[in-house]
């Protein structure tokens, strides 16, 4: 129930499926889930706010696993460290390899998206922003 909730296409689509899996949590009797659903399913819904094409990456946390995954694997190999700093120290110089070499060079989000949203929403501010400030003018003067 609550997958499908993420798997809509946008946001007010995701709000409306929001409901209504809360009204089937609430016709099963599920009221704390209800609750908990309704509350808190605007707070998971924040990667919505950019691009569509950036929302599969946004939400799912496939490249920390990738890079906990291959530190695993390595402080595996060593077994027993002397002590914290060594861990640290091999950690370090894997996440340093990770920047410089084949992982750091590709790009996990195009952020020219991003911005340009940006751009969208201050020219938005501005005209909204111009025009409150001139009925404040009149307000003041009569």
């Amino acid at each position: 129930m609550l997958k499908a909730i993420h798997a809509q296409e946008a946001r007010e689509a995701c709000g409306r499926k929001a409901g209504e899996v809360a009204d089937e949590l609430e016709s099963i009797r599920l009221g704390a889930g209800t609750r908990t659903e309704r509350d808190g399913f605007a707070e998971t819904l924040a990667y919505t706010e950019f691009p569509p094409e950036h929302w599969r990456r946004i939400r799912t946390n496939n490249g920390i696993e990738r890079i906990n995954r291959e530190t695993r694997r390595r402080t595996r190999v060593v077994g027993a460290f002397p002590d914290g700093n060594s861990a640290l120290m091999l950690v370090t110089a894997r996440l340093k390899y990770i920047v410089e070499h084949e992982w750091g060079k590709r790009r996990y989000l195009d952020m020219s998206k991003p911005e340009e949203m940006d751009e969208l929403r201050g020219k938005r501010r501005a005209r909204r922003g111009q025009g409150r400030g001139r009925l404040n003018q009149f307000a003041k003067e009569s």
